[in-house]
């Protein structure tokens, strides 16, 4: 489990293509604390490390990863969120993230506000995933609030030691994110749905 707040960012060094699956090799502050098996968070997605270096280390995602998350438009150089699994004695600082990414957002809109950023999201409401005013969201990763919420889109604010700290500094009008929607609106949806049936 992850509470959706990043500790560093990683830079994609090389991809490798093992037939539809794709390793990464990221360079990382990370690398040097981890170990293989163990479960880190990229960009909202939950690999596991199969390979560790000094300063790097290897993750490989499958072809349903690839093609669900935005992972798959990775290029060597992309900038990538990172987020360790939560100790058992360690503070819950975000939300509730399990590293299973809903479906994929695309950026709208970044406008800066006097030292800070609102970025809109889009999203298919197809799928039945869906926000609430001053709820939770995983972006890429990062547990935010949101606000402006809408049928297919949202809105959220990123202060400026997150805009600088994450990738959210490199995201732009038409990029892919990955969503994660809260689990606890997850389940209270199914709840309700099934009394409803």
């Amino acid at each position: 489990m992850f509470t959706g707040i990043v500790e560093s960012t990683g830079k994609v060094l090389k991809i490798d293509m093992e037939g539809t699956n794709r390793t990464f090799t990221l360079e990382s502050p990370l690398a040097g604390e981890l170990k293989i098996d163990q479960s880190i968070n990229h960009n909202g997605v939950c690999l596991t490390v199969v390979a560790v270096k000094e300063d790097t280390y290897q993750v490989t995602a499958i072809e349903e990863t690839l093609i669900k998350t935005n992972l798959g438009s990775l290029e060597v150089q992309s900038k990538v969120n990172l987020e360790r699994c939560m100790p058992a004695n360690g503070r819950f600082d975000g939300h509730i993230v399990q590293g299973h990414v809903d479906q994929t957002g695309v950026c709208t809109r970044v406008e800066e506000r006097d030292g800070s950023w609102l970025f809109d999201f889009e999203y298919d409401p197809s799928t039945g995933n869906l926000t609430v005013e001053k709820g939770s969201i995983c972006i890429n990763g990062v547990s935010l609030t949101v606000f402006n919420s809408k049928e297919n889109s949202f809105r959220v604010a990123i202060i400026p030691y997150t805009y600088s700290f994450t990738n959210f500094h490199s995201l732009k009008a038409g990029d892919s994110v990955n969503l994660e929607f809260d689990i606890l609106g997850k389940y209270i949806k199914r709840i309700l749905g099934s009394y409803t049936a």
